[in-house]
């Protein structure tokens, strides 16, 4: 056993928490066991793995297994990364730093959030808990309606049941420019992390029982009345929604939000309506991924709806499905850079009058936004992949990325917001309906201004994770040289940086024809994730539809030559 019992026990004698006490005691004892034992073998496989190193805190907070030990999501870690965060906080701006703090429906969510706030009110702070489970984007809303200089989100957004995390955003007194309020970067993240290093064993870090206090119906309040005035007064409202919330906690949140809005035709998938930590009815509680839309598709057909808006489980996310009698099931589901493009246009309409502002993309998000943005005389930047990039661009009136992210008030909420991007979107449904137009023709009309933008990607899922960064150094030491039929003419390391671009751990490859590829390990899951997109100009005759096909055959080309090049 690579782990000790020394360093197990030592665990055990610093966890505050009973119960992660008992299940480390009874994993050690299982691992005692005689060699060729397979009980005994797999407990000790286990504490190695438990016992690897620290969850680490990085620019995502922490997120990771619930579970007993330093390498899982559990209170003993929770309070260590409190202390280290008010440490921090007191270090920027003394005594009497201010925190908000929210949690989801998840496991532990609400017990995390608790010991936060027992940390930060013990440490001189004056904590400030949202009244129970609520949607990320009002957390990320209070950090700026109450001006904290900091903000705890507890949840793993749209991970498995067994996951949950810990966001931090900063802004108050700590971050004044065009970040305040949004989630942590270098050299934040590195700060925090060194503070929550010496914070000592978690058993002594001082808590107290009281003190903290617990914010009322106010702070959700005033981010409904913000995101029902997203929507002009006077619109045609007359629109049939299905609505999901994937289990989460967005489904009162969002279905009032739509109420005030005036959209009062909404129907919410029963089997998914209310917070659920084990997510029974899909496989993975995120609206991309196949199948998670099925039972809202299901009730669409039946209820004849317009549209269907889902949120993931934190609700900071939303995906969208729209008729489509081209395809079988009569529904499509947009990808994120179709309804990053839509609400991008969108916006680029109300800006017109005053011609003033900035739309930000992550980089790996489709180059159709730009576009966009250009059209309608507005500036464009491209940044890392995150939303605690995207909301720090200076000047942003709209930015999203692909994995269904959207910023549509960031004056409001500087993170992607999932509750407003699906009033944003009712409404352009409502606007389409009225004026007897479709989603379809409206992506037809962007294809023909600015070429067809077709995006795809390949995600591959490991168990070894040493095979991520394997992969990457066999493709910086020979990547490709063609790709779907045409020439690699510029391959861009992204670990070494630019001018625009801070360092990441990426690989671009354009080609000839103007496709693109972009490989990066996820930051999140243990994933190796290839970014694909190609852009075809629409003929003269205007037919979108054959230059789909087109498109879908090149996409599928380049799948094929980036699965090979990746070689997993």
């Amino acid at each position: 056993m690579h782990t000790t019992t020394e360093e197990v026990r030592a665990w055990i004698d610093a966890d505050p928490d009973p119960t992660a006490r008992a299940e480390l005691t009874q994993l050690l004892a299982r691992a005692a066991g005689e060699p060729g034992d397979g009980a005994a073998e797999s407990a000790r496989a286990d504490l190695d793995n438990r016992f690897a190193g620290t969850l680490e805190f990085g620019t995502a907070g922490l997120r990771g297994a619930l579970g007993a030990g330093p390498n899982r999501m559990n209170r003993a870690v929770v309070i260590k990364a409190a202390a280290g965060l008010s440490a921090y906080l007191t270090s920027r701006v003394g005594a009497g730093f201010t925190v908000v703090i929210g949690y989801d429906a998840r496991y532990g969510s609400a017990r995390f959030a608790q010991d936060t706030a027992a940390v930060v009110t013990a440490a001189g702070g004056r904590a400030m808990l949202l009244p129970g489970p609520l949607p990320t984007p009002v957390l990320a809303f209070a950090v700026r309606h109450l001006g904290t200089d900091a903000g705890v989100m507890v949840t793993a957004s749209h991970n498995p049941p067994q996951d949950n995390g810990y966001k931090v955003y900063l802004g108050g007194r700590v971050v004044t420019d065009a970040g305040q309020g949004a989630q942590i970067v270098p050299p934040y993240d590195a700060e925090i992390a060194a503070r929550i290093a010496a914070a000592g064993p978690a058993n002594l870090v001082p808590r107290t029982e009281t003190g903290w206090t617990v914010l009322g119906a106010d702070v959700r309040e005033a981010y409904l009345r913000r995101a029902a005035s997203l929507i002009p007064a006077r619109h045609t409202r007359d629109v049939r929604i299905v609505y999901t919330p994937m289990h989460g906690v967005g489904g009162a949140t969002a279905v009032e939000a739509l109420r005030r809005a005036g959209f009062t035709d909404v129907h919410v998938v029963a089997q998914q309506a209310d917070p659920d930590p084990d997510f029974p009815t899909v496989a993975f509680p995120n609206p991309e991924e196949p199948g998670a839309l099925n039972l809202a598709l299901d009730m669409a057909r039946a209820v004849d709806a317009d549209v269907v808006l889902a949120n993931d489980p934190d609700a900071d996310r939303c995906s969208m499905a729209i008729p489509d009698r081209t395809v079988p099931g009569g529904w499509r589901q947009l990808t994120g850079d179709e309804i990053g493009a839509l609400l991008g246009a969108q916006t680029g309409q109300a800006m017109a009058l005053t011609g003033r502002g900035v739309m930000a993309s992550s980089v790996v998000s489709s180059r159709l936004l730009a576009k966009v943005a250009r059209s309608h005389g507005l500036e464009h930047r491209t940044t890392l992949t995150g939303f605690k990039w995207i909301a720090r661009t200076e000047g942003l009136v709209f930015g999203y990325e692909e994995a269904i992210g959207y910023c549509v008030d960031p004056a409001a909420v500087r993170d992607k917001d999932g509750i407003s991007a699906a009033l944003r979107l009712a409404y352009l449904t409502a606007q389409l309906v009225n004026a007897g137009a479709t989603f379809t023709a409206s992506l037809d009309d962007l294809a023909r201004r600015h070429g067809l933008h077709a995006t795809s990607q390949l995600s591959v899922r490991v168990e070894d994770l040493s095979l991520i960064p394997a992969a990457m150094a066999r493709l910086r030491a020979a990547g490709p040289t063609t790709l779907a039929g045409s020439p690699v003419v510029a391959t861009t390391d992204l670990a070494e940086g630019s001018p625009d671009l801070p360092p990441t751990d990426g690989l671009l490859y354009l080609t000839a024809a103007e496709d693109r590829v972009i490989i990066r390990p996820s930051g999140t899951e243990p994933k190796l994730k290839c970014y694909l997109e190609v852009i075809v100009p629409v003929p003269d005759t205007g037919d979108v539809t054959a230059t789909r096909r087109v498109a879908a055959a090149r996409l599928e080309r380049l799948r094929a030559d980036v699965a090979a090049a990746v070689g997993l």
